[in-house]
């Protein structure tokens, strides 16, 4: 299905097929081909631009063709209006709120209304879709993506904060991202997204844990892909229902470039479903369905459901064999409460990213009756899983990544 048809999906009565960050090609059209940025039929001028207006070139830059995602289309014409721009660039006040406050002479700092740390929503995994009920629509389904969670915080002085899910400011690793950020948005703003890599035309997670130098090298691109937000100059606005902060956050960003783009969302259930089947060989994980009632508050929720494809699982880490700083394998407990070991051998890139986020909390060398000589991990982290077939009554699982920071 090419990405006109699955555009065209999302115009049964769907006012909210929006934003960007759809990889695959200039246009981020879902399921189109990569490196072709004809806009989906009937996509309306102004919605959806089908060329990143900033070539690649430098780390953490937006890429210029084939890789990385474009802004993605509008609603085709005559299907209703885009929530997400429903303020119009006439009037950036949204709901009495004006994300564009304060650009030009710096603000003083009540503007500065949410600081870091600050705890992020996470959604709960589930199996299915869920089904969307009828109008008016209660759920929106956007692209869950393969990268490092962030929230960003945009400080007075030029500073700028991009939190991980652990509270370790990730700026200084994506330094490009955060310059881009901080030129293009008020200090006061806070939003949550996801940083993402890309090659060849698909989300890279391995490369986001490269360094700034070596991306750039390998010309390796990264965006920043913003799917909520959290305050704007002056005004906490986490109280406000989903439905109200995704407009705001629309009109925050209508004139944002490249690498900074809106997550892909919509409220018409099969379209998701498309897009589901159609960008995983993308790199795209799943899709997450939020309740357009929910505010934002801190920790997991069944408001927020995430629904991922089935060969990954969710495991604990519980010890590393070999070098704390570069394991070779992984004790982790399944979700079904089975201990096992990983298979195969780490990549050097896993070891690196397990000895970064798990080393210091490695404990001295013990034998396991199981599993031989391994270091505990305390306290222990939440892992994706891969899970193989039995072998010789021996069920392994393979290491997918350490999920502290997705």
């Amino acid at each position: 299905m090419n990405g006109a048809g699955a555009h065209a999906r999302g115009g049964r009565g769907d006012a909210a097929t929006t934003g960007g960050g759809a990889p695959g090609g200039h246009g981020g059209t879902p399921g189109g081909p990569p490196g072709r940025g004809a806009p989906a039929a009937g996509g309306t001028p102004g919605h959806g631009r089908t060329e990143p207006r900033t070539p690649g070139g430098g780390p953490d830059r937006a890429p210029a063709s084939g890789v990385g995602p474009g802004p993605g289309p509008g609603p085709a014409s005559g299907r209703g209006p885009d929530p997400g721009r429903a303020s119009g660039r006439g009037s950036r006040s949204g709901r009495g709120v004006d994300p564009g406050a304060g650009r030009g002479p710096r603000p003083g700092a009540h503007d500065l209304v949410l600081l870091p740390p600050v705890d992020v929503m996470r959604p709960r995994s589930a199996d299915e879709i869920p089904a969307q009920g009828r109008p008016p629509r209660e759920l929106q389904y956007s692209l869950k993506l393969d990268g490092f969670r962030a929230l960003a915080f945009v400080l007075g002085d030029g500073k700028v904060v991009l939190q991980s899910r652990s509270r370790r400011d990730l700026a200084p690793e994506f330094p490009g991202i955060a310059a881009h950020l901080r030129d293009q948005l008020p200090p006061g703003i806070v939003l949550d997204g996801e940083l993402c890599a890309y090659r060849e035309g698909r989300l890279s997670f391995t490369d986001l844990l490269r360094s700034p130098a070596d991306r750039a090298r390998a010309g390796v691109p990264v965006s920043y892909i913003a799917f909520d937000l959290l305050a704007v100059p002056g005004r906490d606005v986490r109280a406000l229902p989903l439905r109200d902060r995704w407009e705001l956050l629309g009109t925050a960003l209508v004139d944002a470039e490249p690498p900074l783009q809106r997550v892909l969302a919509t409220q018409d259930e099969e379209t998701a479903r498309d897009w589901f089947r159609d960008l995983r060989d993308a790199g795209v994980e799943g899709i997450v369905a939020k309740s357009l009632t929910s505010t934002y508050r801190a920790g997991s929720t069944w408001a927020w459901r995430k629904i991922r494809h089935m060969e990954t699982s969710d495991g604990v880490l519980l010890a590393v064999v070999g070098p704390p700083d570069r394991p070779r394998a992984l004790v982790v407990r399944l979700a079904d409460g089975r201990t096992v070991s990983t298979s195969p051998r780490l990549t050097p890139a896993q070891s690196r990213e397990v000895g970064a986020l798990a080393g210091d909390r490695a404990g001295p060398l013990a034998q396991d009756p199981e599993h031989g000589p391994v270091r505990w991990i305390d306290p222990p982290l939440p892992v994706e899983l891969r899970q193989l077939a039995v072998r010789q009554r021996q069920e392994n699982a393979t290491f997918v990544r350490v999920r502290s920071e997705g």
